[in-house]
């Protein structure tokens, strides 16, 4: 059965055929039309300095739209449908205001967010410190258990909560899932045994699986392919952020140990679970559905944003990524849909890298606070040693970012992460059972404040997806191939093996020599499959790039004037 443009539609994809003879009245002669229309690529002026917002000739655009605009016109459904204008232009400065305003009122409160579920997923960490484990009855080997839990519900969560917030919005769906997780993690300050803590492990990786990709999917509303990674970076600044306050916070908390009777990680379950629910719920009245949508009694009557700004922010969004144009904001994925987005080789790559590239600095980030106790470290030391770690990770996660982008080199900027990680683990493996525990603390936290490219990565995720229905379904499943990894991570380090963990590391070593090669081996496969494509669009004159565009059924990423990001 062949699939019509009406078909690829539906399913979340770009299909330009019908959109110019609709523009251009009679189709009987919209052939002729079409040549005069067509000569010279004269559509728009796109010259740098025009005020259109984007500038080609510095601009890697996801698809090759400059003067044929009319091709990607947005579905009648999109939400900024009625804001959307071809020959709308703009002045740099306006946009650069309008992207301040958007990081101030948008990605600071998804930062926020970020910061209440790392708080009530990193806080077992601290929990540890005050003799949890020694509570609970419970070794090593248990905690390790809990946590491949907590991952393996996490990671099963992820596709079936991006699904449900595409069809009900993330700006609905992202405060449901912050409420329901903050009631059970401050359940766990009635902890009684294993089996509690197993239950209460499963259900936090439920109700947090798939928060993560829904707050991607929805700052990729409101930023352009080259803002969102610096956007992503300040995500996970964020993440590690919340480390510093939550140190803090714990080493005051755990102070409670024995007020009414109740030890000190118990206290730190029920408040900072009080506090992510606070968050949530403002968070239902706080989020606004899309750039076009911010009008509501607690957003106030007007919006945050004039007519102007909406006109800049549609177009600029559009112009950037078409594709965003193809689905509005409350549309599920029909199964077709999902499968072709399961289906997509092309997104296999960076799926793969999921899998892997966290893992060899994984298990001295979970055990940080266990290591340096071991090593000889107080309580309330150990809270406060793991603070240079954090900061260490939080300059490097925005410096080499900004790398990226900067340098236009995704995949070789994330190599680095590897290749800092090699040595330490080699000195880790190494170093004498008599070693200061100083230089033990020093390697630990040159481990856990790696580079850290998973916002490039997230980002290109979303980028080389090429249409909203591969974008929804690839950054849950590399969400997931991300949690596979840590499920993997918590179980190399082992209570047989402490603790030194001279095994754990030599399989590490391993893991990080095979991660080179993964981000060698995506930059290769990309850069092949974008010249292999260039080469077939360069080689048509621009009569057979119009009938091109206005008569394939290829879809998404696969199209020919679809360039991926490396």
């Amino acid at each position: 059965m062949s699939i019509t443009n009406a078909d690829i539609k539906a399913s979340g994809e770009i299909a330009v055929g019908p959109l110019l003879s609709r523009a251009r009245g009679n189709s009987s002669t919209s052939s002729s039309l079409e040549k005069d229309a067509f000569k010279g690529h004269q559509t728009l002026d796109h010259s740098p300095g025009t005020g259109h917002g984007i500038d080609p000739s510095k601009h890697n655009a996801t698809f090759e739209t400059f003067g044929n605009e009319t091709f990607y016109t947005p579905i009648e459904d999109y939400e900024g449908k009625h804001r959307y204008d071809p020959t709308f232009e703009w002045e740099p400065k306006e946009e650069k205001k309008l992207v301040r305003k958007l990081d101030l009122r948008i990605c600071s409160w998804v930062c926020l967010m970020f910061f209440a579920l790392q708080l009530d997923r990193g806080n077992i960490s601290q929990a540890l410190s005050d003799d949890m484990l020694n509570d609970l009855k419970m070794n090593t080997d248990d905690y390790n258990t809990g946590q491949t839990i907590f991952y393996i519900c996490f990671l099963c969560a992820e596709l079936p909560s991006q699904l449900i917030s595409k069809k009900l919005g993330p700006d609905r769906w992202i405060p449901v899932q912050m409420v329901s997780w903050s009631i059970v993690a401050s359940m766990q300050a009635f902890l009684s045994g294993r089996s509690s803590f197993f239950a209460c492990r499963a259900l936090l990786g439920l109700l947090e699986g798939g928060f993560i990709p829904d707050n991607i999917l929805y700052l990729s509303y409101f930023y352009t392919s080259l803002e969102l990674p610096i956007r992503l970076s300040f995500f996970w600044v964020s993440y590690q952020f919340t480390s510093i306050v939550s140190a803090f916070l714990a080493f005051g908390i755990l102070h409670l140990r024995g007020h009414h009777g109740l030890a000190g990680w118990r206290w730190l379950f029920a408040l900072e679970g009080l506090l992510t629910g606070c968050i949530g719920f403002i968070s239902f009245l706080y989020l606004p559905p899309s750039p076009t949508q911010t009008k509501s009694w607690f957003r106030g009557k007007e919006g945050w944003f004039d007519e102007r700004e909406e006109l800049i922010m549609v177009n600029r969004i559009i112009r950037d990524d078409p594709s965003k144009g193809d689905m509005h904001n409350r549309q599920a994925l029909s199964p077709k849909a999902l499968w072709y987005s399961l289906t997509d080789y092309d997104m296999w790559p960076i799926y793969l890298l999921g899998l892997s590239w966290l893992i060899p600095n994984y298990p001295m980030t979970q055990y940080l606070t266990l290591q340096l106790k071991a090593a000889g470290f107080g309580t309330f030391e150990t809270n406060l040693l793991t603070i240079p770690a954090y900061v260490l990770f939080i300059v490097q996660l925005l410096w080499w970012t900004w790398v990226s982008e900067k340098t236009d080199q995704r995949f070789l900027t994330g190599l680095v992460s590897q290749i800092w990680a090699l040595p330490v683990l080699i000195a880790l493996e190494t170093i004498s059972g008599h070693t200061g525990p100083w230089v033990k603390w020093a390697l630990s936290t040159l481990l856990v404040g790696s580079p850290y490219v998973h916002a490039i990565i997230v980002a290109i995720t979303s980028r080389n997806a090429g249409s909203v229905r591969t974008r929804t379904v690839a950054s849950a499943l590399y969400n997931m191939c991300v949690q596979a990894s840590s499920v993997i991570g918590s179980n190399i380090y082992r209570n047989n093996d402490k603790p030194l963990y001279r095994t754990g590391n030599k399989v590490l070593i391993a893991i990080c020599v095979y991660n080179m090669a993964l981000f060698i081996g995506a930059k290769v496969f990309y850069v092949a499959k974008n010249r292999s494509r260039r080469q077939k669009w360069d080689a048509m004159t621009a009569w057979e790039k119009q009938r091109y565009l206005e008569t394939t059924t290829d879809r998404g990423n696969k199209r020919l004037d679809f360039r991926f990001a490396h």
